[in-house]
């Protein structure tokens, strides 16, 4: 079975492709009288003559259905190309222009009350912007860990984002994010999160900037070209700042040392196969143990938003409140299940 792409057009597109059609009608059933005029008799002219006025005013008012009847068909030719050509054109014209009018109304409609509804349950969302390679990793990412599709908005100028995005099933704001307006339509005020991965690092400092003035607690998480603008992205209100060209650099250069190794930290940040690094809460049977001791691997503990390696004295002994920075099977196993998916209670502050 073979599945085309389907060509979605404008309302306003089809409103005109479908008035053009009406006018074609139009034309084809003017000349049509006009040709078979001798055909016709108009009962206010007494030399009974058919000019291509009458012609038009003929047309018209025949495809309208008003029918005055002062012009009409007196030959058997002229009356059967009335039964059998008029009047199914009448009829096309009449389902032309009614039905796009209603449908140019119900498809406005209907949209602008799927966005006054999208907007009415926006809030606590994650905005991406630019939608590129490293934004669709994003988004899957986050989709793959358990967020809902309909709680990412992406910003991109670009119309090939904004197929690709709605074909991934998501809503798009069309705009340059580094202008205020676009990012307010994107809701960036009530956003928890916001992924800024553009090409360009200028782009991504503006962008950061202006997300901060609108939004002063999200967290921000923002890809650089180069290392030297990091620092920067930072002061711009960056939470995290990913450098994308030295982390590509990094894991070529650990394939030319050790293809293997290579393999494995490939693995580790490829979603959904092999191995997975991913961030937990403490359990309470876990409290006061080594982290070394636990079932997961773990790599690194967050305690009062600090992050220690796992050897750190620091965190010799887990405590209440602590997350983990784990590695761990991508797909849970029924010999390995995750701590935490059997109703295990967590070690948090609040307990």
């Amino acid at each position: 079975m073979i599945a085309l792409p389907e060509r979605v057009r404008s309302p306003w597109w089809e409103l005109g492709r479908r008035l053009l059609a009406a006018l074609g009608i139009l034309v084809g059933t003017t000349l049509l009288v006009w040709f078979d005029r001798d055909g016709y008799r108009d009962g206010n002219d007494p030399t009974n003559t058919i000019s291509l006025i009458d012609a038009i005013y003929y047309t018209t008012v025949t495809l309208s259905t008003t029918g005055y009847g002062d012009i009409a068909p007196v030959t058997d030719g002229a009356r059967l190309i009335n039964a059998f050509v008029i009047t199914p054109a009448r009829i096309a014209f009449l389902v032309l222009l009614i039905g796009t009018t209603l449908e140019v109304l119900a498809s406005q409609g209907r949209e602008m009350f799927r966005v006054a509804r999208w907007r009415k349950h926006m809030g606590h969302h994650v905005v991406v912007i630019g939608y590129g390679t490293k934004g669709r990793s994003a988004v899957e990412t986050l989709v793959g860990n358990g967020l809902n599709r309909e709680a990412v908005v992406v910003v991109d100028p670009s119309a090939t984002a904004l197929q690709d995005a709605h074909a991934d099933g998501l809503a798009v704001v069309t705009g340059d994010a580094t202008r205020r307006d676009v990012l307010r339509r994107a809701g960036v005020a009530e956003a928890d999160q916001v992924v800024i991965t553009t090409d360009s690092d200028a782009a991504n400092v503006l962008a950061t900037l202006t997300v901060r003035q609108q939004n002063p607690d999200a967290r921000i998480v923002a890809s650089v070209r180069e290392q030297e603008n990091a620092p920067l992205m930072r002061q711009s209100g960056a939470n995290s700042v990913i450098t994308s060209s030295d982390a590509v650099g990094r894991l070529l250069g650990l394939s030319s040392l050790s293809p293997t190794l290579g393999s494995v930290m490939e693995d580790l940040l490829t979603y959904g196969e092999g191995l997975e690094v991913a961030e937990r809460e403490l359990l309470v049977t876990e409290v006061g143990k080594a982290p070394q001791s636990l079932p997961d691997q773990v790599i690194a503990v967050v305690r009062d938003e600090k992050v220690y390696r796992y050897f750190d004295p620091v965190v010799t002994l887990l405590a209440r409140g602590d997350r983990l920075v784990v590695v761990r099977p991508a797909r849970e196993l029924p010999w390995a299940p995750r701590p935490g998916t059997h109703d295990e209670d967590f070690a948090t502050d609040e307990d």
